[in-house]
Parts: C-alpha cells; structure tokens; sequence
C-alpha cells in the first residue's frame, strides 16, 4: 500500500510523458535567432531545474522521513551544520552566477537591434533585405524600398539572407511574432524599432501580433515565404510589373480599420519612397484611424468578404 500512495505521486509525470511539441511552434525554430532564443531558453530552463528538482523531492522526503509516526530523532539543541551552510549559500550563488552569464550572452544573442546569432551567418556575407514594416488596423504592410514594392499580410524573403526590419504602427502597439523564425519586437505609433533574421532553409511559417489591438486583431496573421534566390528575384520582377502602386494617398484609405479575413495578400508596385517616414509623423502629429461602431459590432457578419483591394497575385 505505501509503494502505491508514493506512485501516486508520479501521475502528473506520468500525464505528461504523452505530450507532444509538433504543436509547438517555439520548439521547432529554423531561424538562427529562434534557434538561438531557443537553445537559451532551454539552457537557463535546465539550470533552474537544479533549484526546482531537488526542491520537489525534498518535499515528499522531509514529510515521510520526518513525520510523527516515525519517532525521528529530537534534536532541540542543535544550531550549525557546514554542510547545509555551504549548500544553502554556495548552491544558489553558483546557480545565480550561471544564470547571469547566460542570461548577458543570450540577450545580445538575440537583440532586435543587432542580433549577435547572425554573426558569422552564411547570410552575413552579403546586403540584407530591409524591409519597412507598418501595421494598421488590422493589417501588415511590408515596403521593400531596395526592390520598390510593397505587399499586404505577405512577407516573402529570400533564404540564408540576413532580413532588416524597421517597424512603426499608424495607430496602436502591435507585437511582431513569427515564432519559427524571430522573437516578438513591438510596433509602435510615432517610433521606429527594429527587427533582425535569417532562416536558412525554405518554407511558410505565420507570422501574427501579440498585442490585442481591437475587433480584427483575431484576422491579424501574415504569412513568411522563405524561399530561394531565384524565386525571390522572379517573384520581386513580377510585383514590379503590377499596375497597382503605392503613393502616400492610396496608403491612408488603405490604413483604415480594415478586417483582412483569412490574410489575403495585396501586392503593389513603386510605393512611396518617404512613405514610412510620414507615417512616423502622421503618428508623432496625431493623425488617427477611428474604427466605426458598425464595424466593432459586427466584424463576424462581414466575414468572408473582400475587404482588402486585392491586385492579382504574383
């Protein structure tokens, strides 16, 4: 009966012992910044577990070595232990200093800014791809000022470059998350931030914002397309050839609350070369994109319809 109340003990661990992580997105990272977020994060996880562990276990030891019906032995007048002093000191400042140092080398590793996981990158060797990101409600607009164009939910770049990414917003904070490939950054209104990654193989990972923003935040996804060199400087000549451009005027109707169901791309040629800029100073002046009542009460009645000018996809 006593080796059944102590395995009873285990049944949470055993629970657990069936989870899996292909639903996971953070424990398949591709990029070298995700990989990098995710090797530190499990590193300092580890080393917690020296603390939590060891905790846990004593936890069940001291109530069953100690308790009334063993007859423990009373020791009322005993005062000092080196042993324990050592383990109650040494211990944690051991693990405190470890986790410093990770915990330094790994911000650095993973900086927004200038993320040290690039250094040394197959990427590193050649320009970046900047692109200027800037959110609405409740869109992503990604401006390519190198290539001129500019696309609507659809980040495509190209695979083992290194990718710069400006970001503001032309109303609230929104979070940047692509979490297969880089760490969330905030976009904010009136500021610039930055963003940094590579991804050194091809694919489709989502994209979407951490910060509930209001009635589309749900519709707030966009897709990563990582794929070849070619394809990237195929698909830039084909966007280039749209008709439909970009200018400052056609952005402002553009960044009206809209609800983008299931993210559909819009892609446009020549944008405004300032155009992230002026948004900075629209924000900065107090320009604001109210979102009207009918729209917040019934987002889910308009579901389905094209909200979004939609040019023919490359």
């Amino acid at each position: 009966m006593r080796f059944l109340r102590h395995f009873a003990l285990c049944a949470p661990l055993l629970l657990l012992a069936g989870c899996s992580t292909v639903d996971f997105a953070l424990f398949h990272p591709v990029g070298r910044v995700a990989e990098a977020e995710y090797h530190y994060t499990l590193l300092l996880v580890g080393v917690m577990m020296i603390v939590i562990l060891p905790t846990f276990l004593l936890m069940v030891i001291f109530p069953l070595r100690y308790r009334k019906s063993r007859n423990a032995t009373y020791t009322p007048n005993w005062s000092h232990s080196t042993v324990i002093e050592i383990l109650a000191w040494g211990v944690p400042f051991a693990i405190t200093a470890v986790l410093i140092h990770y915990s330094f080398v790994g911000v650095y590793a993973v900086n927004p800014y200038n993320p040290d996981a690039l250094d040394g990158s197959p990427g590193s060797a050649l320009p970046p791809i900047k692109v200027d990101v800037i959110t609405t409600d409740w869109q992503w607009f990604f401006i390519y000022p190198d290539q001129h164009i500019a696309t609507i939910d659809d980040l495509v770049v190209p695979v083992g470059r290194r990718v710069d990414l400006r970001l503001t917003s032309t109303s609230v904070m929104n979070g940047f998350y692509i979490p297969r490939v880089a760490p969330m950054v905030d976009a904010m209104p009136g500021m610039r931030t930055k963003d940094s990654f590579e991804v050194d193989q091809p694919g489709t990972f989502e994209g979407f914002s951490t910060d509930f923003s209001g009635a589309g935040f749900s519709w707030m996804q966009f897709s990563t397309r990582v794929v070849s060199q070619a394809e990237f400087d195929a698909w830039t000549k084909t966007v280039q050839a749209n008709p439909k451009t970009l200018p400052y005027a056609t952005f402002t109707q553009l960044a009206h609350p809209t609800v983008n169901f299931g993210a559909k791309p819009a892609y446009f040629s020549a944008p405004d070369p300032e155009l992230f800029n002026k948004v900075v100073m629209d924000a900065m002046n107090g320009v604001v994109y109210p979102v009207p009542d009918s729209l917040t009460k019934s987002v889910s009645s308009n579901e389905g319809k094209a909200l979004v000018p939609a040019p023919a996809s490359p």
